[in-house]
């Protein structure tokens, strides 16, 4: 993934993934918070990717909801290059 620098960010959302659920929407911001939710997932090795479009949609969710339906499958191929990326297989489903 190219490097983020500041003078590219002007919006970030988190999302969490348990394996269990829909991944929820756990942080989100503009200007200073979105350079600092990038500089807490560079700190922590957590894996950006810069999808303009999907963010654009993310923002319109509220703190903890999961993503509706319609992004399952857009998330799902980032969620899957981030678990590549990190050496790591996916959760099997039940």
């Amino acid at each position: 993934m190219p490097d983020v620098t500041k003078e590219h960010i002007q919006k970030a959302v988190a999302l969490f993934y348990d394996g269990e659920q829909a991944p929820k929407v756990v942080a989100k911001g503009e200007h200073a918070l979105a350079e600092e939710i990038v500089r807490l997932a560079q700190a922590h090795d957590i894996p950006l990717c810069d999808n303009t479009g999907l963010v654009e949609l993310l923002m319109q969710l509220e703190l903890n909801d999961e993503i509706p339906e319609a992004l399952y499958i857009a998330v799902a191929h980032i969620l899957a290059f981030a678990y590549e990326l990190q050496g790591k297989v996916p959760p099997a489903a039940p």
